[in-house]
C-alpha cells in the first residue's frame, strides 16, 4: 500500500488515526494498536515477510533486555551481527557471490532472493540503538515502546531513520493535548506537501528519464542532459516527497520525527549537500562509522581514507550493485577533496560554487541510476558532447515539470517551512486544504501508481 494510494489515504489512513485517538487514554492499547496497524500496513506489500520483521523486532527487544540484566558488551554487539547478517543475506549473498565467481571465472546461478521491503531502513534503526546501548546508553525499554518505535509505518519503509531517544519518550504523551487538531491539520498540510511531490512532480518527471535511460545505443547530447536534468528532480521530489509524508503523518499522531531534506540543491559545496539531503542517513554514517573509524581526530591521509570508505559503504547500503559503490567513492573523494579546499582558505563566487557542486552531483546520480558502468560511461560521454548535442522534443507538461522543478528545488520555500512555519494556523485554511486534498485523490486515481525510488534499499 503506498502513501500515494486511494486505499491508504480513503480507508487505512482514518481507520487507523480513529483507532488510535479513541484509544488515546490507554497508552498500552493505543501503542498496540499502531503496532499492530503497522504490521498490516507492512504485510500488505507481501505478508511472506511479516514474520521476519516481527522475528527481527522481538530478537532485538530480547538482546536489548538480555543486556539490561547482565551489562555484557558483547551481547549488543552480537545483536548488531545478527542483523548485519540478515541484511547480507537478503540484500547481498547474490552480489557478493556473482563477484566471487565472476573474478574466478566460473558459471555460477543467483539463489534470486526476493529483497524484505525496507529492509536497509530498519535494519539499520536497530543497529543504532544497539550500539547506543554499547557506548553507554542505558535505556532498556518495554516491549511495547520498542516495537512501536521499530514498526511505526510512516517511517518504517524508507525512512527518516529516527533513533530510539528522539521518539521513545513522546509515546507517553496523550495525544489528545492543546496541540491536537494544530498537529493534525500541519501534518495534514505536510502530508499533501508530499503527495503533491510525488504525484505531479516526481511521477512526471520519471516518464522524462524513464524511456531515455531505458533506451538501447547512444544517446544524444541533449537527450543525455535531459534524461540526467529530469532524474535529478525526481529522485528529490520522489524521496523528499516520502519523507514529508511521514513526518507529516506522524505529526498527526502527535510524534515529531527528525527532518530529511533541506533544500540539497541549493548547496555550495559537496559537504553542504550532504548537510542537506538524506539527513538522517547522513548523521548515522557520521556517528556509525566515520567517528569510529577515527573521524577528523587524526592526520590528513588517515581523515581522507576515512571519509572514502564511510562513503564506500554508504553507497553499498543504497545498493548490491558496483555503480552504488563508485557512486558512493565518488562523494567521498569529493568530501575529502573539498575539506582540504576549505582547510586551506580557498573560495569560489558562489555562483561558480553551486554550479560545480551541481554538475558534480548530475554527474553521480548518472552513475547512480545507471544498471551498469558501460551504460554510465555513454550517457556521461553523450553530455560531454562526445556524440553530438542534437535535439529532443518535449511535451509542455514536461517542460512545465521541469520548470517547476528547479524554481521549487532551488529558490522556492521547503515545504517544511510552509507546513510548519509559514502556515498560520486559521479555520479557512481547511477550504483549500480540502480542495487540495480532493484533488490529489481525482489525481492519483487516473495515473498509474509508481513506487517510491527509495523502496529499492
Amino acid at each position: 500500500m503506498l502513501f500515494n494510494s486511494q486505499v491508504f489515504i480513503v480507508f487505512f489512513l482514518p481507520l487507523v488515526l480513529c483507532g488510535y485517538y479513541a484509544l488515546a487514554a490507554y497508552r498500552p492499547w493505543r501503542q498496540a494498536w499502531v503496532i499492530l496497524a503497522s504490521l498490516g500496513f507492512y504485510g500488505w506489500w507481501d505478508v511472506r515477510f511479516v514474520p521476519l520483521i516481527a522475528g527481527l523486532t522481538l530478537a532485538n527487544w530480547a538482546v536489548a533486555q538480555a543486556f539490561g540484566k547482565f551489562r555484557a558488551n558483547w551481547i549488543p554487539v552480537a545483536g548488531v551481527g545478527m542483523n548485519l547478517a540478515v541484511l547480507g543475506v537478503f540484500k547481498y549473498a547474490d552480489f557478493f557471490r556473482g563477484t566471487v565467481f565472476g573474478l574466478l571465472g566460473e558459471p555460477w546461478h543467483q539463489w534470486s532472493l526476493v529483497l524484505p521491503l525496507g529492509i536497509s531502513f530498519f535494519v539499520f534503526q536497530k543497529i543504532s540503538y544497539l550500539i547506543d546501548l554499547k557506548r553507554g546508553d542505558r535505556h532498556i525499554y518495554g516491549f511495547l515502546d520498542f516495537g512501536m518505535f521499530v514498526t511505526f509505518f510512516p517511517q518504517l519503509i524508507a525512512g527518516p531513520l529516527v533513533r530510539h531517544n528522539e521518539i521513545i519518550h513522546q509515546f507517553r504523551a496523550d495525544p489528545r493535548g492543546p496541540a491536537m487538531w494544530e498537529n493534525l491539520g500541519r501534518g495534514l498540510v505536510l502530508f499533501l506537501l508530499g503527495v503533491a511531490k510525488k504525484v505531479v512532480l516526481a511521477d512526471t518527471l520519471a516518464q522524462i528519464c524513464d524511456p531515455i535511460f531505458a533506451k538501447t545505443g547512444v544517446l544524444t547530447g541533449a537527450e543525455a542532459w535531459a534524461a540526467t536534468g529530469a532524474y535529478t528532480l525526481q529522485i528529490y521530489f520522489d524521496f523528499s516527497g516520502y519523507s514529508d509524508m511521514a513526518i507529516g503523518l506522524a505529526l498527526m499522531f502527535g510524534l515529531h520525527i527528525p527532518f530529511n531534506f533541506n533544500a540539497p540543491y541549493r548547496a555550495v559545496s559537496i559537504r553542504d549537500f550532504w548537510r542537506r539531503w538524506h539527513m538522517t542517513l547522513s548523521r548515522f554514517l557520521r556517528d556509525y562509522l566515520y567517528i569510529p573509524l577515527g573521524g577528523n581526530r587524526c592526520g590528513r591521509v588517515r581523515q581522507a581514507a576515512n571519509v572514502v570508505t564511510t562513503m564506500l559503504l554508504g553507497g553499498l547500503w543504497h545498493g548490491a550493485n558496483w555503480t552504488f559503490v563508485a557512486w558512493g567513492g565518488l562523494h567521498g573523494a569529493a568530501l575529502a577533496v573539498n575539506h582540504l579546499w576549505s582547510e586551506r582558505g580557498l573560495r569560489l563566487p558562489r555562483p561558480l560554487a553551486w554550479m560545480a557542486t551541481m554538475l558534480f552531483v548530475m554527474a553521480c546520480w548518472v552513475l547512480f541510476r545507471s544498471p551498469d558502468f558501460s551504460r554510465a560511461f555513454s550517457i556521461l560521454g553523450s553530455m560531454a558532447g562526445l556524440e553530438g548535442f542534437g535535439s529532443i522534443r518535449l511535451d509542455r507538461e514536461y517542460l512545465l515539470a521541469l520548470a517547476a522543478g528547479v524554481a521549487l528545488a532551488v529558490f522556492g520555500p521547503t515545504s517544511q517551512e510552509v507546513a510548519l512555519t509559514r502556515l498560520a494556523p486559521r479555520p479557512w485554511i481547511a477550504v483549500p486544504v480540502g480542495i487540495a486534498a480532493v484533488w490529489m485523490l481525482l489525481l492519483i486515481g487516473g495515473r498509474l501508481q509508481n513506487v517510491f525510488i527509495y523502496f529499492q534499499f
